[in-house]
């Protein structure tokens, strides 16, 4: 079904089922039919199963769960608002998708959902698992003609064959690197940097040679391994050193009476062969029964993913990531979160519409100038690593070459091609900068490798043997720091089309002297640069690069490029420099394929210098929605830059820090610790206080700290265990590099930093879960004492607590403030001074006390929970929830926001409009 046909058939269907539908009577058929008639699903009734009952009483059933692409249905009947809690058998009361959350926790871990759907057959609620705080993204029944793509996720199950390719090119990575290990034995220096690159050719060209052979590029299947099983174990070192000879030699060139075994072997060209001087050491039996049965007879090379391939011999190989655990590369799927937006998409709709053109010489006509333009694309991958960026795009372009070939040769509109090739999209159009030396020639292998597949796809087309070797063409892969380098000088502007990337994951406070050394140069004469991480670079040279093009990028990166204070000090002179961003991906996790399994927290950025009032595409998992604008904080809303403000924008109570001791932990304990502390001195008790950072007040399980500070000389020493402790903290103090650190010495019984209000004050922990729609808050006493892991706000009254607790706050929170992986890392001087604080009337400032005190009681009721059970979204009491809802009304009124229909996106946009005009009456 084409993309008119399914337009139609959601038309249809949200015709039909306008203004109906009951929940038990209609539901099965409303799916069913939805299934096949718009997103054509031959058997639906095999491919979403309905009523599974679950256990929480036995009587509990799923409406619908599709276990292919991990969607689970919460169905409810036309007239029933899917946000409004509806009460529960166990008195309870929830809403669609808190009831469906519930579900959840019954199913077998494998089959958890990725998406849950509510829907009320006018309107669908789709929650994106991998985000479970989120806002759904919503999409009503007579919208699906033009939004029917945005439903897509139903059906689309992982490919099978990306899978396959995924496990056959991991399997090789796992080949390679045990040829390496057994090499790398057998050299006289193992360690050496000269015998290291030496093993890194090696495995290159032994790859070359495998998957050569396999592929048919030696011109016979297994050529490589006939040749050298010939050979007895201690002359294959030899032999290999002779072919590697002549695979670099002309056949003009060639020695006359070379043996007709090496004769046979075309010559490669590229730069391959050329070095002479590699060491290759000796073989051994083991090196042998490797490279003969296990990499060559046992497996396959042309089936690996030369994307997926590249990156992963380059980890298996390079030293620096051998050492770090394996693998760390951008996913297939994760480059498309790049291409696609930024050009594919684009390119397949054109060649879409020009396959509906009728005139059959219109259509050759126009299908051979799209190969032209296919062919004028030149691309750039500013870190280009082991080139998979490049690699993936080279073969998403030839593949759509390939489909213009195959229209092209059909009975209505053959062609020859008088003995010229008929591919016209090469290698050399993409181009990098890669700072690795190994990583360069890895991603050149892989774009050759690349297109050895694509031309046995092309021959297949036009009916015609087309030479592969010699290597005639070569991707422009330049070693050098792309932080120094200009740009301009591997590609000319005038000729580039996209910046792709993934650039370097370096945090601004883990960066090497060398990496600092090219913020500096790279920033120089821009303020405020101190807390961008590395990959800023990136993103001002490629802003710099486009200045007065029609170039265009777009770079996967860590999401602090578009969070808290980097906001301001990259994206606003970018910004305003004439930059803007034409799409983007919100925050995602990037699994990488190492063995400690790190998670990265990434974002996508397009941008571009050339204006445009073209819709833009704002991602939120595989689903986006087109939005007029996109700020630097990746929200539709207009261009605000949240600037570290030192006192708050509004008239409300300042905050701080918590305490900061510089003990070395002499004066904090466990409450054991303490209790046995108190047991030889008992005079000590009274200066105990409870002790809490995020972890122990959002835990509720303090330490307790030994708080010194208000002791007289004579009360302490007459407690000599004290003493020990204060001594102890003293000679600390004392050994530290740091001046102001030995200064404290002098006062070892104080604070580096002191704050203990002596009234109630509010807590609001640093870090939070983004797992909990609200960062938990509370109260605590002048007798409690806080670390510097949380904020304090002294002079604070139920009202601000309101506030500070409420959704509203919460949404500005998790659009403005940093992240710590993606957990919400709280600021004073940006979120909390910059927040836009209501003006309510009096009657509506009582009614928050009132809500928010209704919080509070809620929360007593569970005294054996602590503020992580409370929150939990799968634990979270229904009086507790209810009293939040009651608060969130509450202040959304005080807002003038409506009741209903009022997204979190909505929120952000109307506050930061609000900032805007707080901001500008300061």
């Amino acid at each position: 079904m084409n993309e008119k046909e399914q337009k139609a058939a959601a038309k249809e269907f949200a015709r039909k089922w306008a203004g109906k539908g009951y929940e038990k009577g209609e539901s099965q058929t409303f799916w069913l039919t939805l299934l096949h008639d718009v997103y054509g699903v031959e058997h639906p009734d095999e491919f979403i199963t309905f009523e599974e009952q679950v256990h929480l009483d036995h009587t509990s059933f799923i409406d619908g769960h599709i276990s292919a692409t991990k969607v689970l249905i919460e169905q409810k009947s036309m007239d029933k608002d899917l946000e409004k809690p509806i009460r529960q058998s166990d008195g309870s009361y929830l809403t669609s998708f808190q009831q469906a959350k519930r579900y959840v926790t019954e199913l077998p871990v494998s089959q958890h959902p990725q998406w849950v759907v509510t829907c009320n057959f006018q309107e669908f609620h789709v929650y994106d698992m991998e985000k479970p705080g989120g806002e759904p993204e919503k999409i009503k029944l007579k919208d699906l003609e033009k939004e029917f793509y945005r439903l897509q996720f139903l059906v689309d199950a992982h490919k099978t064959h990306v899978a396959k390719e995924m496990e056959v090119s991991v399997k090789a990575g796992e080949i390679v690197g045990l040829l390496y290990d057994a090499f790398q034995k057998e050299y006289k220096n193992p360690e050496s940097d000269e015998t290291l690159k030496s093993l890194n050719k090696l495995c290159v060209r032994l790859v070359f040679c495998l998957y050569a052979e396999d592929a048919g590029v030696f011109g016979k299947h297994s050529m490589f391994h006939d040749y050298l099983v010939q050979f007895e174990t201690r002359r294959m070192r030899k032999a290999l050193i002779e072919l590697f000879r002549v695979l670099n030699q002309k056949e003009e060139d060639r020695d006359p009476y070379l043996d007709d075994d090496l004769a046979a072997f075309p010559y490669v060209n590229g730069g391959l062969f050329m070095d002479e001087d590699i060491e290759v050491p000796q073989f051994t039996d083991e090196i042998r029964t490797l490279l003969l049965d296990r990499a060559s007879a046992d497996f396959d090379w042309s089936e690996i993913s030369p994307t997926i391939f590249g990156a992963v011999f380059e980890s298996t190989l390079n030293p620096i990531t051998r050492r770090s655990g394996g693998m760390h590369y951008t996913s297939i799927e994760n480059i498309h979160k790049v291409i696609d937006p930024l050009f594919l998409d684009d390119l397949r709709d054109e060649l879409e519409k020009i396959k509906g053109t009728k005139v059959i010489a219109r259509r050759r006509k126009k299908l051979l100038a799209f190969q032209d333009r296919l062919a004028s694309l030149y691309f750039l991958d500013p870190a280009a690593g082991s080139g998979n960026f490049l690699t993936e795009t080279y073969l998403c372009l030839r593949r759509m070459e390939n489909e213009v070939l195959t229209l092209l040769m059909n009975r209505q509109m053959a062609m020859g091609f008088e003995g010229l090739s008929p591919i016209k999209v090469g290698i050399g159009q993409f181009n990098g900068i890669e700072i690795n030396d190994f990583a360069v020639t890895v991603a050149k292998t892989a774009l050759w490798i690349a297109e050895s597949q694509m031309m046995k796809e092309t021959e297949s087309i036009v009916m015609m043997d087309l030479d592969f070797l010699p290597l005639s063409t070569n991707a422009n892969i330049v070693e050098g720091n792309a932080t120094r380098i200009d740009w301009g000088d591997v590609v000319p502007k005038d000729k580039l089309s996209y910046v792709i990337s993934n650039p370097p994951y370096v945090g601004a406070r883990y960066m090497s002297q060398a990496q600092k050394s090219d913020m500096s140069h790279t920033f120089a004469g821009w303020k405020n640069t101190g807390d961008l991480d590395y990959v800023s670079c990136w993103y001002k040279i490629a802003s710099e690069m486009m200045a007065g093009t029609g170039i265009k990028t777009a770079f996967v990166s860590t999401n602090s490029v578009c969070q808290g204070s980097s906001v301001a000090n990259l994206w606003k002179p970018l910004l305003q420099g004439g930059a803007h961003i034409d799409f983007a991906y919100k925050t995602f996790v990037w699994d990488s394929e190492a063995s400690t399994k790190a998670h990265v927290h990434c974002v996508v950025v397009g941008f571009s210098a050339s204006p445009s009032d073209k819709p833009k595409k704002l991602y939120n998992g595989d689903r986006y929605r087109m939005v007029g604008h996109i700020n630097a904080y990746l929200s539709d809303a207009d261009d605000v830059f949240i600037e570290s403000r030192s006192k708050p924008l509004c008239d409300v109570p300042e905050i701080g820090i918590g305490n900061k001791p510089i003990d070395n932990g002499n004066y904090l304990f466990e409450k054991e610790e303490m209790e046995e502390f108190i047991k030889v001195e008992p005079s000590s008790r009274k200066y105990f206080h409870p002790w809490y950072g995020s972890r122990e007040f959002i835990g509720q399980n303090p330490r307790y700290c030994l708080w010194l500070g208000d002791c007289t000389p004579g009360e302490l020493r007459k407690m000599p265990e004290c003493m020990n402790r204060v001594q102890a903290v003293k000679d600390y103090r004392l050994k530290s590099p740091s001046p102001g650190t030995v200064k404290l010495a002098e006062t070892p019984t104080r604070f580096h930093v002191e704050n203990m209000p002596n009234t109630t004050y509010i807590v609001i922990p640093k870090v939070s879960s983004e797992n909990r729609n609200y960062i938990p808050m509370g109260f605590m006493t002048s007798n409690d004492l806080c670390s510097d892991l949380v904020f304090l706000a002294p002079n604070t009254t139920l009202y601000h607590y309101g506030i500070l607790t409420s959704s509203v706050h919460m949404a500005w929170m998790r659009a403005v403030c940093g992240r710590l992986k993606s957990d919400y890392r709280y600021s004073k001087d940006i979120v909390y001074n910059n927040f836009p604080w209501p003006n309510p009337t009096e009657g509506q400032k009582q009614v928050i006390e009132d809500t928010a005190q209704g919080i509070l009681d809620a929360r007593a009721l569970y005294p054996d929970s602590t503020l992580a059970d409370l929150y939990d979204e799968l634990t979270m009491p229904s009086q507790l929830r209810i009293a939040h809802q009651a608060n969130d009304r509450a202040v959304m009124e005080a807002y003038g926001f409506p009741d209903k229909g009022f997204t979190e996106s909505d929120c952000v946009t109307e506050l930061m409009k609000l900032y805007q005009k707080l901001a500008q009456g300061k």
